[in-house]
């Protein structure tokens, strides 16, 4: 199968929150959706949005192994039938925030007089003046402080010495969106059927239509990125843009990126792994596993089994190109965001590095020795312990290596723009070569836009049935298909006859009525029910 995947470069995101208004402006700027946020931003460390969304203990998301075999953490589908009508594990207001705006008509008016107006803050969820005390951003720029430290989830998980090098050390920026997981919990655990993995390019949707408001998903997803309208009463969530997608465009969150720090591209991988993968016991392992889960499309006998299951050729020709695959599988220094969830995510980050060259000439040592570089990995002022619990569960190795990797390019490259003669020792050091650290920079540094976006338009995924077979069901692609209208549907009808004796008002259109293309005379056919 193919899913359309995406990478963010976490060492160029400068927390300007671009992403995340322009997000909101495209999707969720509409009444029910004030609190919703498909794209935020979080300094780590920090609680993030909604607060503690990563503590499972108490919100219950994602899977976890029961006997050897996963299940939804929370709990089977009798549980669930159980809480159908009253689910306490949800996010209140007041984890994600009460959104407010502002009295600007007290400031403008506001009589003359020696006090300077102001326009004090009211809820946009009953209009009632409220005190700002929280918002999806509240951790901005504050990484670090004492007061928000106890509340990082992956932060408590650490030892205490740890926790105080933290106060004086660092904070990095963490862009989110929906993970559109190859085994996702909010999809298992929906009781309606309105969650689900379109099979054409892996995006995770609603179906309006059929979301009864049960909010299970919200619980199910570890990452809380499924909403509740409490106006519509439907479940809402990041689309991943998903009609730009289809017409070969990046999403707005990727479009809009000041850092040019996202990469979207096409991923294969083979579906009867997944479960597999999902299953692993030890969590540390559960990258691997996924890694194992993707296929690489240069393998003639790869690009025939996709072929073989119905996906298109420019579809694998575009996986062979896909910067995601090349950050993943090739390079291996883009990692997943929380594997021990066990849902598979496919949004990966590459871990920021810390200026560790300079670090290292600033304490008197050859910044560009590979001994004391890679070395220095383990004393960088953003602990590897703490990137560990974001993205391998823990399990350091993963993350030293894409640092170590990431560490090398920066010296290689620091020596080709200087002029100096190349070391191989350091490309061979992290087990690569010069030209595939000079390719890794091109990708990371210099990228041009249609080598950062490599999307091919959409297609329908046959699943190995006939395009007869889809004719005869309900393909849109088939002649009187539900759906179809005649050749000459956008053409206006020709004026109805005057009606006959008796005959009541009857038109000359035949079949379904086009609105578009009707003058307003008469009774055209098709346009109301026959009486039976």
């Amino acid at each position: 199968m193919a899913q359309v995947a995406m990478v963010m470069n976490l060492d160029k995101c400068i927390g300007c929150h671009t992403c995340s208004v322009t997000c909101k402006q495209t999707w969720t700027n509409r009444d029910g959706t004030e609190y919703v946020w498909f794209n935020n931003v979080e300094t780590r460390p920090g609680q993030g949005y909604p607060r503690g969304h990563e503590d499972q203990e108490k919100w219950q998301g994602g899977w976890h192994l029961k006997h050897g075999r996963l299940v939804p953490r929370s709990g089977g589908r009798a549980r669930r039938l159980a809480r159908l009508f009253a689910n306490p594990r949800l996010p209140s207001l007041s984890d994600y925030y009460e959104p407010w705006t502002y009295d600007y008509e007290n400031l403008t008016t506001a009589p003359l007089g020696d006090d300077v107006p102001t326009a004090p803050p009211r809820s946009l969820i009953d209009g009632r003046p409220t005190e700002v005390t929280w918002g999806p951003n509240w951790d901005d720029d504050l990484g670090g402080g004492p007061e928000h430290l106890a509340g990082d989830p992956v932060l408590r998980k650490m030892n205490e010495q740890v926790r105080h090098e933290y106060e004086q050390a660092f904070m990095f920026y963490l862009p989110r969106i929906c993970e559109h997981c190859l085994n996702p919990s909010c999809v298992a655990v929906c009781p309606s059927g309105a969650m689900y993995k379109r099979i054409e390019d892996g995006i995770v949707l609603v179906d309006q239509d059929r979301c009864r408001g049960w909010r299970m998903c919200v619980t199910g997803c570890p990452y809380k990125k499924v909403y509740f309208n409490h106006r519509t009463g439907k479940a809402e969530k990041c689309t991943l843009c998903y009609p730009r997608i289809e017409a070969g465009q990046p999403t707005v969150c990727s479009e809009t990126c000041v850092g040019r720090l996202r990469y979207l591209g096409v991923i294969l991988y083979d579906a009867d792994k997944v479960g597999e993968a999902a299953s692993v016991e030890d969590e540390q392992k559960l990258y691997e596993a996924q890694l194992e889960c993707f296929l690489d499309p240069r393998d003639p006998a790869v690009a025939r089994a996709a072929e073989e299951s119905g996906i298109p050729h420019d579809w694998i020709t575009a996986a062979r190109r896909s910067p995601v695959h090349a950050l993943i599988n090739t390079y291996k220094v883009a990692l997943p965001l929380h594997p021990e969830y066990r849902t598979m995510p496919m949004v990966w980050y590459i871990p920021p590095l810390s200026p560790v060259v300079e670090s290292l000439t600033a304490t008197g040592h050859d910044g560009e020795d590979p001994a004391k570089l890679f070395a220095a990995i383990d004393s960088l002022r953003i602990p590897v312990e703490y990137l560990a619990g974001l993205f391998t569960a823990g399990d350091p190795a993963p993350v030293e290596a894409a640092l170590c990797r990431l560490a090398a390019m920066r010296s290689h490259m620091r020596r080709v723009n200087l002029g100096e003669e190349r070391d191989e020792n350091i490309s061979r050091a992290v087990g690569m070569d010069p030209a595939g650290i000079e390719a890794m920079y091109r990708l990371l540094a210099l990228a041009k836009y249609e080598d950062r976006y490599v999307i091919p338009t959409s297609y329908t995924a046959t699943t190995g049935r006939s395009a007869e077979d889809l004719a005869a069901g309900c393909s849109l692609d088939g002649a009187d298909g539900p759906g179809m209208y005649t050749a000459d549907t956008f053409h206006a009808p020709p004026e109805p006859e005057p009606a006959a004796a008796g005959a009541g008002s009857g038109g000359a259109g035949r079949g379904r009525f086009n609105l578009f293309g009707w003058n307003g005379s008469g009774r055209p056919e098709g346009l109301f029910p026959r009486h039976r």
